[in-house]
């Protein structure tokens, strides 16, 4: 999680792709975010920086960073001396500007997440399970709060701005495949789970789709080495994905943009399927059951598999295949300039993933398109946990960062 200094380049090669400020009245919060929006991607920038690149009067800007500041959101990092004049003062995020929490339910596994106004990460708690039910997850949020809260000043808890929760849109839907009873998997139709944890808040509570929200995380959090359009893939129980344009977080009308796992893609006999039936790593774990390898370290080791034989390397080479297939019928669509991998498994396992798609797009008739670049995720296997956080940051403090949280 570096400065966008290191990730973008330097301020001025990257003027022309931000948002323009405006001196009018009544825009103050959208200036704002746009302030704490450049502050975020460049590390730390002096108010000649950020006038410069948006645009706005210096006496506009003096006395949006002012208020900032006072408001506990910017801090005063040392002077830059060396130039004529008087020393330029560049300002910061402080860090316990504020804070939000991040819940990630998935199909094996629940997460809770804390982290403060940089993206750190203060608390992290974790749930693992064969199935998601929604009373128990509710029961695990309700007390996983509870502690983490418990290890805040008052002042901190009162900087807590909001909860994003990360979890496959129509969880019922995947009963079946997830192996868990349809009764209870059906208990989500009728339960909103984001009214049931608002209840538990005074903070507000925003809902997206878990591998959406991890691509938020990598937008937000990652490395995106300068790329402002990419399609991205999380591979997890149930493979998904997510797409930025223009480095906004796209979810389309009803939220389903990049709904990637239901990419029909060849399957094993030749005959169309869908993405999340090939290179998901339930399709790992179902494989391993059949030889009578017991699967649970999939979910509960995520750094560290192990020794796994020949399914693992079978599963990266249909899932490679498969992602190849995925990436090229994305970019007939889209011009991507990447295609980011990450997902809930070991870097090494990423990596040799990767390689292997890499080599899968070789194998494609591309003629015609451009080709992205493929390459691994920045965030990691708590990418959905971290997107769920990022849902708060980015409605309340950034600018055009996502179109497609939902709060009350």
């Amino acid at each position: 999680m570096e400065t966008a200094t290191a990730r973008h380049g330097s301020p001025e090669a990257n003027e022309s792709l931000i948002h323009r400020g405006t001196n009018q009245s009544g825009m103050r919060d959208h200036n704002e975010r746009l302030v704490l929006s450049l502050v975020r991607q460049h590390g730390s920038l002096a108010k000649s920086d950020i006038a410069r690149m948006t645009g706005l009067s210096a006496q506009t800007v003096s006395v949006i960073m002012r208020e900032l500041e006072e408001e506990g959101l910017l801090l005063r990092q040392a002077p830059l001396r060396g130039k004529i004049g008087q020393p330029s003062i560049p300002m910061a995020l402080n860090p316990e500007g504020a804070f939000f929490i991040g819940l990630k339910i998935g199909r094996r596994s629940a997460e809770l997440v804390l982290i403060d106004f940089l993206g750190h990460v203060r608390a992290m708690l974790q749930h693992s399970y064969r199935y998601p039910a929604p009373r128990e997850t509710v029961e695990f949020v309700t007390e996983g709060m509870k502690k983490m809260r418990g290890e805040l000043t008052l002042a901190q808890d009162k900087r807590i701005a909001g909860l994003g929760i990360a979890m496959p849109f129509e969880l019922w839907n995947w009963a079946d495949t997830a192996g868990a009873p349809r009764d209870v998997m059906d208990e989500w139709r009728h339960r909103d789970i984001r009214a049931d944890i608002q209840g538990q808040c005074d903070f507000p509570v925003y809902l997206q789709n878990d591998a959406t929200s991890a691509c938020g995380a990598e937008l937000v959090f990652g490395q995106a080495g300068g790329a402002r359009d990419f399609v991205y893939f999380y591979i997890g129980a149930f493979a998904g994905g997510g797409i930025v344009l223009n480095g906004r977080l796209f979810g389309g009308p009803t939220g389903n943009a990049g709904a990637l796992g239901s990419m029909p893609v060849p399957g094993p006999d030749g005959k169309p399927t869908q993405l999340i039936d090939v290179a998901s790593i339930a399709m790992l774990e179902k494989a391993l059951n059949a030889r009578g390898v017991e699967a649970s370290h999939l979910w509960t080791s995520p750094e560290d598999w192990g020794e796994i034989g020949s399914e693992l390397d079978d599963w990266i080479a249909s899932a490679s295949q498969a992602l190849a297939y995925a990436i090229v019928a994305a970019s007939s669509v889209i011009d991507f300039e990447a295609a980011v991998i990450d997902g809930w498994m070991p870097l090494a396992v990423r990596r040799r993933l990767v390689d292997a798609i890499i080599a899968a797009i070789t194998t494609i008739d591309g003629e015609g398109l451009k080709l992205p670049s493929v390459r691994e995720g920045t965030v990691g296997i708590h990418a959905r946990a971290l997107g769920g956080a990022s849902l708060p940051l980015s409605e309340r403090f950034l600018i055009s960062s996502t179109t497609i949280s939902r709060s009350a």
